[in-house]
């Protein structure tokens, strides 16, 4: 069970709770191309490489005991919002920074440091174990920066991670680039939220 970190996390929470309850799951599920179980009474959805149920009406996650979203309440944040105001996008084989997205001017410089900053020292002073941990996952090896992956976040929903390992001359660094189809489903500061899932999922399996 998740538990939250404090009310900045558990008050809107519960706000989207009350409101994921007044879905309409057929439409939701229409809307986002997301399975709705109509007999065990539930939405069937995937993240970060694990599958969950996400009961309705009354809010309860389960899935797999690996599963990320289990004890995170962002993460489970997410997948309500994804219901309530997302939708299924189709995608080109193009990606974005967060700042050539819709807001991203605006709201570059908390993206920056929840999630640029973070992973440049979280990844880039620890390459070797980094790798070994994406390696092991379902992400795709690219070929950019020292190091570099792309993983599905939702299904249809990309994100490309890109490493720079540091040395004495130069800090570690680091990019996200989003699928195109990302503005289209998630708002900026979702986006924001999905750059630090991702990031907490790959560091806990290091």
């Amino acid at each position: 069970m998740a538990t939250a970190q404090n009310n900045k996390e558990l008050v809107p929470f519960e706000h989207y709770v009350s409101l994921y309850k007044e879905l309409d799951p057929v439409e939701a599920s229409s809307r986002c191309g997301v399975k709705f179980d109509s007999e065990r009474k539930c939405f069937l959805m995937r993240l970060l490489d694990a599958d969950y149920e996400l009961s309705f009406p009354e809010f309860a996650i389960s899935g797999s005991d690996n599963g990320f979203a289990l004890r995170n309440l962002p993460a489970q944040m997410l997948l309500i919002r994804f219901l309530l105001e997302g939708q299924s996008a189709p995608a080109t084989e193009k990606f974005l920074t967060y700042r050539e997205m819709p807001w991203g001017d605006v709201y570059l410089k908390p993206f920056t440091g929840r999630c640029l900053t973070r992973a440049a020292f979280t990844f880039g002073t620890r390459l070797p174990a980094f790798c070994k941990a994406m390696d092991a996952s379902d992400a795709q090896k690219l070929t950019f920066g020292d190091a570099s992956y792309e993983l599905e976040v939702l299904p249809n929903y990309k994100v490309r991670l890109i490493v720079w390992e540091g040395d004495d001359e130069f800090p570690p660094n680091a990019q996200i680039l989003f699928s195109d189809n990302f503005p289209q489903a998630f708002s900026a500061e979702d986006r924001t939220v999905v750059g630090d899932i991702v990031i907490s999922d790959i560091k806990r399996r290091m």
